[in-house]
Order: structure tokens, then C-alpha cells, then sequence
């Protein structure tokens, strides 16, 4: 039976928390946070195409819906998180508060992004919901893995 001081009890809990990403660069980890929410993201989108929901979004101004393609929804995970990573490792680099400012900005992107969905002309109503929910899944993934790295930046 051993006796541990709360102290030494906290920095090993700290340790195991932290983990793997805590060492890894700020970029790095946002890469793995991105294939990672692309994965998930993709087999949501395969799931709702295998559940019928029609896979067919026009953009705005456009005369008719187009296909998305199998690994359409792991394209746009992976286009748009690269503003994500560039964010990430700015904020790491110039921000008091690196996880806080990063938490905030991406939520508020993420729900502005809602709105494309939303509004997309010739659109079913179910793609607009899988189209919504998967922005949602994918940030879900990718914002607190980044912030948790981001808020074991010290200065």
C-alpha cells in the first residue's frame, strides 16, 4: 500500500492526461485532430447515404443539385481545417490565452457554417440536415483535441 501527497497524486493524473499529444508540435497535432474528424465525419456521411438520405447539395445560385461524392465529406473536413492548423499554431505562437481564443473563434465558425447548409438551393431537407450535423461531428472532433493541446502552451 502506498501513501501519496494530493500533489504527487495531481502531477501523475497530469501525466497521464496530457499524454501523447502534449509533446507533439501544435501543427502536428491538428493534422491527426483532422484525419481523425475526417474519418469520423466520412463514415457519418456513409452511414446517412446507406440510410437513403439522398446525397445531392447545389451551391448557392446553381440550377440544380450535384452529387457529393464518396470522400466529399472528408475533403471539406480536410480543406477547411487547414485555416484551423494555420489558426492553431498562430495562436500558439502570439495569443495570452492560445485554447481559449481557439475554442471560441472555431465554435463561432462552426455555428456561422450552419448557415450554407441551411440555405442550399435544390437540396433535400434530410442532405441539409446531414450536411449541418456533419460540420457539428467533425468539430466535435478536431476543436478540443486542439485546444487541449493548445492549452499546454506556456510562455
Amino acid at each position: 500500500m502506498s501513501v501519496t501527497t494530493p500533489q504527487t497524486q495531481a502531477r501523475t493524473e497530469s501525466r497521464h492526461t496530457t499524454g501523447f499529444l502534449s509533446t507533439r508540435p501544435v501543427w502536428l497535432v491538428g493534422v491527426l485532430a483532422t484525419l481523425a474528424g475526417a474519418v469520423v465525419t466520412e463514415a457519418f456521411a456513409l452511414v446517412a447515404r446507406a440510410s437513403g438520405v439522398p446525397m445531392e447539395a447545389a451551391s448557392p445560385g446553381a440550377e440544380e443539385a450535384a452529387e457529393i461524392p464518396v470522400g466529399g465529406f472528408a475533403g471539406g473536413v480536410v480543406f477547411w481545417s487547414v485555416a484551423g492548423i494555420v489558426l492553431a499554431v498562430v495562436l500558439a505562437r502570439w495569443a495570452k490565452r492560445p485554447a481559449r481564443t481557439f475554442t471560441v473563434t472555431t465554435v463561432v465558425l462552426t455555428a456561422l457554417s450552419l448557415a450554407g447548409p441551411a440555405v442550399a438551393p435544390h437540396t433535400a431537407t434530410s442532405t441539409q440536415i446531414v450536411l449541418a450535423v456533419s460540420h457539428v461531428v467533425a468539430a466535435a472532433m478536431i476543436i478540443p483535441l486542439v485546444a487541449r493541446r493548445l492549452s499546454l502552451v506556456r510562455r
